[in-house]
């Protein structure tokens, strides 16, 4: 199976541990952050109610997608 790139962390951090060592954490990816945020606008948008019912789950989850992987093709293309 071909992973998709994902753009890199989100937010990445640092933190300290007890012992003095530091931990890289990545969290969340780009493409998690980007899929959030197309599906928050898609399910916000009271003009997509009857092509969300009628589609389904599985089209919605999809167009998230979708548009994060745009997202993240733009934006590379960009910092190219």
């Amino acid at each position: 199976m071909k992973k998709t790139w994902d753009g890199g962390p989100a937010f990445p951090q640092e933190r300290t541990l007890e012992c003095g060592s530091i931990e890289e954490c990545e969290g969340l990816s780009m493409r998690d952050y980007f899929a959030a945020a197309a599906l928050q606008g898609l399910l916000a948008n009271p003009k997509l109610e009857k092509q969300i019912i009628q589609r389904g789950q599985s089209w919605i989850e999809a167009t998230a997608w979708i548009t994060a992987d745009a997202m993240i093709k733009a934006r590379s293309e960009y910092y190219d």
